[in-house]
């Protein structure tokens, strides 16, 4: 009576609204403590999720209403309880307390219809929603199942496959496939299906999807569903619980209370991406620190040695199917597989065959994922360790906590895994809040986030360049090994021309095909600095009509292609990584540092050595060298356009590292800094500063390595020898500096993570653009005609490195604050010398220089003596190497096109196999 009386006096109050997309709604919550018992009901402003609950012995009840007909908005909310055999009734103000689990979630990975035809489900379990639209559960026409149970029905009515299991059924009501499998059945009780294919079916007995489509069944034979909507169904004759299940296993749709989930738009948990904290890691045991359940991560890569604290999985201490992985999502959350990869390791290799998938929802009471009646056992890794394997669940199930139990591995290694687990967030019901706060983390701007493989590149590209016509240029600059042309946009007040004394930048992202991020923070700068740019932005108006950029989103279209195609989660660390022809493209640009030391060591007057135009070397301009047509056409890019500053977009770590990337004597690891190892500093020091993940010193390592101890930059050479890298070519070829960015610790992040990324490197990106106006600039012009000067020299003391005039005779010297003396040179003409003082604005120094002429009499001088004049032979042979550079690529080209239309008439020219008629 106690009970009853605390029910009559709760009051519940439920906010009506016609925007059921917002969540900020007025919540009223009534905590009723019954005998220590607490029942906490919960009224939501918008349709919340309708969950089941299985009973066990706890003294914690949650049961959240929300509303029950999706149609209608407002209606009254009822008390639904559970009798003692789990059917639910409708009381007006009565009701017993049951003693149900914690939490207000399903059991795990079982379907509550698929649960009644095994018989291992109880209806108390059912569909709540289905039994509300019912309302007609008097003992007449309960579920049969649950008839059968209490005896309350005639074995006329029992359910078909209880009756075929107990033998009291005749053949006219037992099932129809047990019918069809004995032969005991007649046509007009087979099943539907089988009915349909044997054409003895009458409109009454057909199938009632098939019915509702001819138009030839009755309200009573319709589809269960239909019914419900039009009220005419009774729960005798039909069970929608039955058609939605169906057609969650062909769709993969699950409808949790008001809401319907794609699985396929299930999201990665966050494991690779480092969402998801260490802390939320648990194992039953590891083999050591180096190898802890924070270890598991998808993806993760080891160091060189193992032993170390970061080594490349989580492995278990023990060798037996007890031993298992946890991973704590924090709140309730829709599971839907998972993703398994082995150790990552030089020197072990460890993985997982098959395993067995747990959940919770008090991390005490763990329920196995079920296939049918038995326990699921899911397939990992095969054969080898990097590959990631997906496995979906035979049903999606809504829990807090997951475990991955492996039961067999490698037979020559131990039980150690990565992993990535795909579940959809669901709201929780104690943190309402919880919404504002994802919708804050996203991106504020509205763009395009999401992956964009080489069509919808093109169409975004187009789209920017159509919203934006007189600041954007799309151009080509050469194409695959495929033919999939590589793409560039410029952005300019002047598109199509170089302006004197402009400086150019460009962004090259994709080298590496599975690296994305750069690729889609490329594509999303076009379409910011275009609608910014429209808006009348200050900034972005300066940026745009001071400097002409280019942008170049995909550098290796074909292997981010073939990274497309596996997916974010499947294409690994190193698939679509290589060209076509399976070649590192950023070892793949000439070796000028070598040739660059080896004249120093072997030349004694140190001044005479190039420092910088170094030419080509022959080999590389032959039609046979290793050369991808990738890396051709970038160099040839490079040779026509003046670029001053540029940034090497990657993936898969979180640094900036700067030249030189190739070490002296090919040391593995050796700090190899550049004439402007200061100025390369402040650039790399620049992007890391602003971006929001390195500036973070409470950021964890994404692999082996501690970067924040460098300030998130360090020296390529320091970190790693990088032979024919495009920084040290575009350093040392070219005026251009380069750096490297690697963006983030996940190289392809799934589109959720997009706006994340992009925030976090928005700034970024803008701010190291506005670094190509620092420095010196000017033109170099002829004393008599005024005219600029070509491939002048400009020289800056106590630096060796120099750099030259563009065709125009404008120049850039990128360089710190202070003052400089600064000599200028060229063939023909006599030196000219001044003192250049920069400072510390983000505003270059005008720096121009005048040319005289060497005197005809002069010239005459030393032709009569029968010398020569002097002349600048690097320069002429840098010229030369060039030209026959492009000379053997517009072979290779056109020998490659003959081949692909060879193979096209020949596939056109094969017969082809003959169809039937219709």
């Amino acid at each position: 009576m106690a009970k009853i009386l605390c029910v009559l006096s709760a009051i519940v109050f439920v906010v009506k609204t016609d925007d059921v997309s917002e969540f900020n709604a007025t919540i009223t919550a009534v905590n009723i403590t019954l005998n220590s018992t607490v029942n906490r009901t919960i009224a939501f402003k918008t349709p919340v999720f309708s969950l089941f609950s299985t009973t066990t012995t706890t003294k914690a009840n949650k049961t959240v209403l929300g509303k029950k007909n999706m149609r209608k908005r407002n209606v009254d909310v009822k008390r639904i309880d559970q009798d003692e055999d789990g059917k639910h009734e409708t009381k007006n103000g009565t009701a017993d307390v049951k003693k149900e689990t914690e939490l207000p979630y399903p059991e795990p990975c079982r379907h509550t219809e698929a649960q009644t035809r095994r018989g291992t489900g109880t209806p108390r379990h059912r569909h709540t929603e289905a039994q509300t639209r019912r309302g007609t559960d008097t003992p007449r026409h309960r579920h049969t199942e649950a008839q059968a149970r209490r005896g309350t029905d005639r074995p006329r009515h029992r359910h078909a496959e209880a009756q075929a299991r107990r033998g009291t059924g005749t053949p006219r009501h037992r099932y129809a496939e047990a019918q069809t499998r004995r032969g005991t059945g007649t046509p007009r009780h087979r099943h539907a299906e089988a009915q349909a294919r044997l054409g003895t079916d009458t409109p009454r007995h057909r199938h009632p999807e098939a019915q509702a489509r001819r138009g030839t069944g009755t309200p009573r034979h319709r589809h269960a569903e239909a019914q419900a909507r039009r009220g005419t169904g009774t729960p005798r004759h039909r069970h929608a619980e039955a058609h939605r299940h169906a057609e969650a296993q062909t769709s993969c749709f699950e409808i949790v209370g008001a809401f319907q989930i794609s699985c396929a738009d299930c999201p990665p948990l966050g494991l690779k991406s480092l969402r998801v904290d260490d802390s939320q890691f648990q194992a039953s045991s590891y083999l050591r620190m180096g190898l802890g359940p924070h270890r598991a991560r998808l993806n993760i890569q080891s160091g060189i040695e193992d032993g170390d604290m970061y080594d490349g999985a989580w492995c278990a201490k023990y060798e037996d199917q007890y031993q298992w992985l946890q991973v704590d999502a924090l709140r309730p959350t829709l599971f839907t597989g998972v993703i398994l990869q082995g150790r990552n390791s030089i020197w072990s290799w460890d993985w997982v065959e098959t395993y067995k998938v747990q959940l919770s929802n008090d991390s005490e009471t763990w329920k196995t994922c079920m296939n049918g009646t038995e326990e699921a056992v899911f397939v990992g890794s095969r054969n080898e360790p990097e590959t990631p394997y997906l496995a979906l669940f035979p049903q999606p199930a809504v829990a807090r906590w997951i475990r991955i139990n492996p039961q067999t591995w490698y037979w020559n290694g131990t039980i150690c895994l990565r992993a990535e687990v795909l579940g959809c967030p669901l709201p929780d019901p104690d943190n309402v809040w919880q919404h504002l706060s994802e919708k804050l983390s996203g991106s504020k701007d509205n763009l395009d986030f999401r992956h964009h493989n080489y069509k919808e590149m093109r169409k975004l590209m187009k789209a920017v360049n159509e919203d934006c016509p007189r600041i954007t240029r799309i151009y080509t600059i050469g194409k695959s090994y495929t033919g999939l042309k590589l793409y560039a946009m410029e952005i300019s007040d002047n598109p199509g021309k170089h302006e004197l004394g402009e400086p150019e930048f460009r962004y090259v992202a994709g080298m590496h095909g599975n690296e994305v991020v750069g690729r889609e923070l490329v594509l999303n700068l076009m379409q910011y600095i275009c609608r910014e740019f429209r808006r009348g932005n200050p900034r972005i108006v300066r940026l745009v009509t001071s400097t002409r950029i280019h942008l170049l989103p995909s550098m290796n279209p074909d292997g981010y292609e073939t990274a497309f195609e596996r997916g974010s989660e499947l294409a690994g660390w190193a698939l679509g990584r290589y060209s076509y022809e399976w070649v590192d493209m950023n070892h793949n640009f000439p070796d000028l540092n070598n040739i660059m030391w080896d004249a120093k060591e072997n030349d004694t007057e140190t001044v005479k050595t190039a420092n910088h135009y170094i030419p080509i070397p022959e080999y590389y301009t032959k039609e046979d060298a290793f050369v991808t047509p990738e890396t051709r056409a970038v160099i040839s890019w490079m040779q026509d356009i003046p670029f001053v500053l540029s940034a090497n977009l990657h993936g898969g770590e979180l640094v900036v590292t700067y030249p030189f990337d190739c070490t002296r004597d090919w040391a593995p690891q050796e700090n190899t800094p550049t004439a402007d190892d200061s100025f390369f500093r402040w650039l790399a020091m620049v992007y890391a500063s602003t971006n929001l993940v390195m500036a973070n010193p409470d950021r964890r390592i994404c692999h082996s390595e501690d970067f924040q101890q460098h300030n998130n930059i360090i020296n390529g050479g320091a970190w790693h020898t990088v032979p024919g890298s495009m920084n040290d070519f575009s350093y040392m070829h070219t005026n251009c500096f380069e750096v490297t960015v690697e963006l983030s610790c996940d190289k392809f992040p799934h589109a959720s993570e997009l706006p994340t990324e992009w925030e976090n490197n928005k700034e970024s990106l803008l701010v190291y653009m506005e670094q190509v106006h620092r420095g010196i600039k000017g033109v170099v012009r002829d004393k008599m005609t005024k005219k600029g000067i070509a491939d002048a020299i400009v020289k800056v003391e106590d630096l060796d490195h120099d750099i030259r005039s563009a065709a125009d005779g404008d120049y850039w010297r990128l360089l710190n604050p202070g003052e400089y003396k600064v000599t200028v040179w060229a063939e023909g003409y006599f030196p000219s010398m001044r003192r250049c003082s920069v400072g510390t604005e983000a505003r270059p120094t005008i720096c121009d220089f005048i040319l005289i002429k060497t005197p005809r009499q002069r010239m005459n001088e030393i032709l009569a003596k029968g010398g020569r004049l002097p002349q600048d032979l690097q320069l002429k042979l840098r010229a030369m190497r060039l030209r026959k550079l492009r000379v053997s690529t517009k072979a290779i080209n056109q020998r490659r096109e003959r081949s692909r239309k060879a193979r096209g008439t020949r596939s056109a020219r094969a017969p082809r196999p003959l169809t039937p008629l219709a």
